[in-house]
């Protein structure tokens, strides 16, 4: 016999009132890995303390890197120490952003040793782009039994040309190359704002990168680092999840810290369906009166198109919808398996390949669920606001990996919602 924690939901209840987005965990992880390569302390504001932030300062211990939290939401890490190049292979496996340690780690030290990331089972996500980037600045990598090694005299500066914009190799690449010989040109880069935060950082701890938020980037390597003091980015996908939470309950929200330009391709499609957006300085007022949710269509693009990761919330808010939608799916192929626990509380969706053709329903039922992934589960936390009846969720350390504090948050705002243990098999 063991315990398994649940997210339990009572539905049919309207949000309201205010909350405060924290930081970023994509460019958090980004920008913790790129501190390897300062030797000295390096102090970040605004941090968060998902699943994968603490499981990335359990491997940064075992290598010799110290971190604290100074408060809830700075944290001091300081590399001056660092000693090893071998990284825990079970905490590597377990998230998809340590993998990003292959390059800073030869960079400190000419060597290397990172097992294959694990995270979320969403589809391929190669590291093809990464690897074929860091030989082209001049390692030599070898692949057995699911672990890389690498060796380096020194990273040389380059010409690297992604077949795809992914967020991940751009950000590996850019640490990688911040201390090369030479100038490295990226080009066909992402844009994601985690992208050009992470550029910021870099060129606050001395580095010279350009162009970050282009399809171009280029690096002028430097010798070395030294240590800075930084912000971490608001969540834009906590900020999307919130938004829809207050949009599918009827509710009205106002999501504090939320940046607007950053979430912009979201908030589009959430005015396409019917919810009222009001933009101040401090952040994003959501609400949705009495009206129905209004059918769209969209497709998942890399940055400044729709996000992937935000594809089940929004095919959440859609199943209650008057009319039908279609969402494409570019990015990953797995992405809709939330739709078959979605399917379970009487939502109409039906999967052909890349696309979800969702008819709205009038009302959702409260069931039992499981997270399929951090952001399906995330999605089915969303259904079940709205839903009658109970909905139980679980599996939830896929959620925790990217949401801290979201049954607290939603409490707040007036769900009727709790987190407890249950004894399973």
């Amino acid at each position: 016999m063991k315990s398994q924690e649940k997210i339990v939901v009572q539905g049919g209840r309207s949000l309201s009132g205010e909350l405060t987005i924290g930081g970023s965990k994509n460019d958090a992880l980004a920008i913790l890995v790129a501190t390897i390569l300062v030797p000295g302390v390096t102090i970040l504001h605004n941090a968060p303390a998902n699943s994968d932030v603490l499981n990335l300062l359990e491997i940064f211990q075992e290598i010799g890197v110290r971190s604290r939290f100074l408060s809830a939401s700075t944290l001091e890490i300081d590399a001056s120490q660092l000693s090893g190049s071998e990284t825990p292979h079970h905490h590597v496996r377990q998230m998809r952003a340590s993998f990003n340690l292959l390059g800073a780690l030869l960079s400190r030290f000419g060597h290397a040793e990172v097992a294959m990331p694990g995270g979320c089972n969403i589809g391929a996500r190669p590291v093809n782009f990464h690897i074929r980037g860091l030989e082209q600045l001049g390692a030599k990598l070898r692949l057995e039994h699911g672990v890389y090694y690498g060796q380096v005299g020194r990273f040389l500066g380059a010409n690297i040309n992604l077949e795809f914009p992914s967020a991940g190799a751009t950000q590996h690449l850019m640490i990688a190359a911040c201390c090369a010989m030479g100038r490295t040109v990226i080009e066909n880069c992402a844009a994601e704002p985690e992208v050009v935060n992470l550029a910021n950082f870099l060129n606050a701890c001395g580095a010279r990168i350009h162009g970050a938020g282009t399809t171009t980037v280029t690096i002028d390597g430097v010798v070395g680092l030294h240590p800075t003091e930084f912000s971490i980015l608001p969540d834009r996908m906590q900020v999307g999840t919130y938004a829809i939470a207050s949009a599918i309950t009827g509710g009205d929200v106002f999501v504090r810290g939320a940046l607007y330009d950053h979430c912009r391709p979201l908030f589009s499609k959430l005015l396409d369906a019917g919810v009222q957006l009001e933009e101040d300085a401090a952040g994003v007022r959501v609400r949705r009166s009495a009206s129905n949710i209004c059918a769209t269509d969209f497709m998942t693009m890399p940055h400044p198109g729709f996000p992937t990761d935000m594809q089940p919330i929004m095919g959440t808010l859609l199943a209650l919808s008057d009319g039908v939608s279609v969402i494409t799916e570019t990015i990953y192929e797995n992405r809709f398996r939330y739709t078959m626990e979605l399917a379970k509380m009487g939502a109409d969706i039906r999967v052909s390949g890349r696309n979800a053709i969702i008819t709205g329903v009038k009302r959702l039922s409260g069931a039992p669920v499981v997270c399929p992934d951090l952001r399906g589960g995330a999605a089915l936390v969303i259904a079940g606001l709205a839903a009658d009846g109970e909905t139980q969720i679980s599996d939830l350390h896929h959620i925790d990996r990217g949401y801290e504090g979201m049954v607290d948050n939603l409490r707040g705002l007036g769900a009727i919602i709790g987190r407890s243990a249950v004894v399973v098999g």
